[in-house]
């Protein structure tokens, strides 16, 4: 089966491998600060998703610092000038907060001319006028793309309320379409192995991203990791929820890229936590492994 994935297409845009800068914009989460809950979705660790440059250096600081971690990968052939980064601010809520001040952190970014995409993982239950004004203001500006990257993680609200995800299924719809209407590229996250639901529930949750008019830009499919220090720890202690196996959560990937549309990006198939707050699965933490036989089933499908 040959799928499209987000590696491939920037390289036919680029001409180059394009490399993922982690940074942060100091923002917060309106499902911790009390806006909308607290504690945060259940899955979700202290520091968010994710590991980043320190949100007390500037943007330009924490751009060097995430290419001096990245460095190691990209081949010495490649002059420094043609290196080609994404801009991602990952962790917590990054529409959430002063538009001015984030415009001026964005901007920051997107006039550095290695820094050939914006991405911003956010909440589609943050996402005002003001921000996408800004955003819309920044596209135009720069003429770069800039990606919002939406946590669905399912479509079933049930779960989304066991999950304490902190919005339903309608304000995910028009955020969405909102943001289709706008021209953001938009790419969804997806999580497999959530308490509760059966491989069909996952299955739905794919079938229904593959029915979306117009079709998102891209997804990103991930891998429950139960973490130390999460409320999810918490009910995985009480409880021990059924965790997927490795030859379950690579059958149900065969599955989901078999469903959805080949216009669809495949921006990530699997992601691993990080290793010392682990709890559950012990096999995820073999990222080489777990990769190496997504790539093979994927193959030979």
């Amino acid at each position: 089966m040959k799928i499209r994935t987000i590696s491939e297409e920037l390289k036919k845009k680029y001409g180059t491998k394009v490399y993922r800068l982690s940074l942060s914009s100091g923002c917060s989460c309106p499902n911790r600060d009390g806006r909308i809950g607290y504690g945060g979705c259940t899955f979700c660790s202290e520091g968010g998703s994710g590991d980043y440059a320190s949100p007390v250096l500037s943007v330009n600081e924490q751009i060097e610092y995430a290419k001096r971690v990245v460095a190691g990968k990209i081949p010495g052939r490649i002059p420094e000038s043609e290196r080609k980064y994404i801009a991602y601010f990952q962790s917590f809520t990054n529409t959430y907060g002063d538009p001015d001040r984030l415009g001026r952190l964005y901007s920051e970014a997107l006039e550095r001319p290695e820094i050939a995409a914006l991405s911003l993982g956010t909440r589609p239950d943050c996402l005002p006028d003001e921000i996408l004004n800004m955003l819309t203001g920044l596209k135009k500006k720069y003429g770069k793309e800039i990606w919002i990257e939406l946590g669905l993680q399912t479509m079933h609200d049930e779960t989304a309320v066991r999950i304490n995800r902190g919005y339903l299924l309608p304000t995910f719809e028009s955020s969405y379409q909102l943001l289709k209407e706008r021209g953001f590229s938009v790419i969804i996250h997806i999580i497999y192995g959530l308490p509760g639901e059966t491989g069909e529930d996952m299955l739905d949750t794919v079938r229904y991203l593959s029915e979306l008019t117009p079709h998102p830009d891209g997804v990103k499919l991930q891998l429950l990791h139960v973490l130390k220090g999460t409320k999810m720890a918490e009910e995985y202690e009480n409880t021990h929820f059924h965790v997927l196996t490795m030859d379950e959560y690579i059958d149900l990937i065969v599955t989901s890229l078999k469903i959805l549309p080949e216009d669809i990006v495949i921006h990530r198939m699997t992601g691993d936590g990080p290793k010392r707050l682990l709890i559950a699965p012990v096999w995820s933490a073999d990222k080489k492994r777990v990769l190496n036989a997504l790539n093979r089933a994927v193959a030979e499908a």
